[in-house]
């Protein structure tokens, strides 16, 4: 036949549109045009087709040959379209006898080198659920396999060479599915909160922040080990479930920095230099590729020295961190990424740092406390739920031996609050929207009267007073208790009047 058609993917922000890849060979000078929206790296695959086909010891047939990339006006980038142009140059050649029929049960991605070896390409796991969901099996190169095995029930076929999916498709030799064996339940981290001296303060707010899925706040002077604190966050999260897994190595999958199989299960810990662009946080740039807040999805970004990002940059957080999503539009592409992340943010109390507890026994003037604080707008910090100091620790206690609990055994009292959580409302705390804050954070009438008092002596807003809610109602849960008590207003409270963001004197 002179005609054949192949089925591939494309990338499209998290999702994987399919692409017709329809070859056509006629008479005339020899040529080979490929059409339909191709980018740079799709077009510089005619020169590797070629002379893969030929050190694959095929022929290249010396005649006039159309690829179309349907649908037009979808754009295709990357390596990923070499396998099925190759295979539908042979098929539409008649080097190989294949039935039409037989080609529409395969999905092929995968770039090839000049001979013919399979190469990795990116964005692997949105194209095997795209491919499940169709009932195709998929042809991935073999570095692919275990990423692509991570959707159950699909046949993934893993080849190293294109003369082995040849063979296999003409029936001259047959592959067998790959199969990938993951721990759905990996708790494996590095990193223990057993390690963390002293901090009780600290500890309890991380807590409670892991228990609700708050945002936090530490400030402290340096080297009181607020970094420490904040990537062990992680390690008293509890598992993720599947569909939270699978969200989070998609993302990862469609990244320039790809997916790792040694990651599935774990929760995501990004933690970005203060020089870090708004693109690089929220995500953009010519493809509205994913940024760090997208990257973090189902676990934690820590953004340290807080107060050394552009002011802007952390503006742009403002709004994924009330919605759980980012959409980026540009010009030519619009995407809309996840980002339920929780925030872990660590800073000096004053440019200075050593030897301050605030307005006491500081050696900065007001001045330049009030500018170096001034960095942080009221609309952001007002989304963080929990703002802690970390004090400077006696040296008596650094010479101790560690007390404190491990991270399994603080997960387990993480993973009943949150069971308490799903079993009530089905979502964590932290997203509870106005109407269940009601239903589910009702309040006595001295404890409304204790919340109104604070209000109008902090000046908290409406925003602030629903987070304390949501907070106290965490800190009930971790306690076992369906109603909100004194001592979880209070507490919660005590996490948002740290006096770092009080009113400074003027000079």
């Amino acid at each position: 036949m002179s005609l054949a058609t192949v089925y591939s993917r494309t990338n499209d922000g998290v999702n994987a549109p399919l692409v017709s890849v329809e070859v056509h060979i006629g008479n005339g000078l020899p040529a080979l045009s490929i059409v339909g929206l191709p980018e740079t790296a799709v077009k510089e695959s005619k020169d590797r087709v070629r002379a893969a086909i030929i050190n694959s010891h095929f022929e290249f047939p010396a005649k006039r040959i159309t690829v179309n990339l349907a649908p037009a006006d979808t754009p295709k980038d990357g390596g990923r379209l070499d396998l099925p142009i190759a295979i539908g140059i042979l098929a539409a050649s008649g080097q190989i006898n294949l039935n039409p029929q037989a080609l529409s049960d395969y999905e092929f991605i995968g770039e090839l080198s000049l001979g013919g070896q399979l190469r990795t390409v990116k964005g692997v796991l949105p194209t095997a659920y795209a491919a499940k969901q169709a009932n195709r099996k998929l042809v991935v190169p073999a570095e692919n396999a275990s990423e692509a095995g991570l959707i159950a029930q699909l046949d993934v076929l893993a080849p190293s060479h294109l003369k082995t999916i040849i063979a296999h498709l003409t029936g001259a030799e047959t592959i067998t599915p790959s199969v990938t064996s993951v721990n759905l339940h990996n708790t494996n981290y590095s990193l223990d909160m057993h390690d963390v001296k002293g901090q009780h303060h600290a500890k309890r707010a991380l807590e409670i922040a892991a228990a609700g899925g708050h945002n936090l706040l530490m400030v402290g002077p340096p080297g009181t080990g607020k970094t420490m604190l904040a990537k062990r966050l992680a390690s008293i999260l509890p598992p993720m479930t599947e569909a939270e897994a699978l969200e989070s190595a998609t993302i990862a999958s469609i990244s320039q920095q790809g997916f790792d199989i040694k990651q599935w299960g774990l929760r995501p810990i990004r933690d970005p230099h203060h020089t870090a662009s708004g693109v690089a946080l929220v995500g953009g740039g010519r493809k509205a590729t994913p940024g760090e807040i997208s990257l973090a999805h189902n676990g934690v970004l820590f953004l340290d020295e807080l107060t050394e990002f552009d002011k802007k940059v952390l503006d742009v957080l403002r709004e994924p961190l009330e919605n759980g999503y980012i959409s980026i539009a540009r010009a030519a592409r619009r995407a809309s990424y996840p980002a339920a992340f929780q925030l872990i943010a660590a800073m000096n109390p004053c440019p200075q740092g050593y030897d301050c507890d605030f307005k006491s026994n500081c050696h900065c003037t007001p001045r330049q406390q009030q500018r170096y604080r001034s960095r942080l707008s009221a609309p952001f910090l007002d989304r963080i739920d929990l703002q802690i100091e970390v004090p400077r620790m006696p040296r008596e206690q650094l010479q101790r031996a560690a007390d404190g609990d491990s991270s399994e055994k603080i997960r387990q009292k993480i993973i009943a609050a949150r069971e308490r959580q799903q079993a009530r409302q089905q979502k964590t705390n932290r997203f509870l929207a106005n109407r269940e804050i009601d239903q589910y954070c009702q309040l006595s009438k001295t404890d409304s009267q204790l919340l109104a008092h604070a209000m109008d002596k902090f000046r908290f807003s409406a925003r602030a007073y629903h987070r304390i809610l949501k907070v106290a109602r965490t800190i009930a849960d971790l306690a076992d208790h369906e109603t909100l008590q004194t001592p979880h207003i209070t507490e919660a409270l005590s996490y948002r009047t740290l006096p770092l963001f009080e009113a400074l004197p003027q000079t």
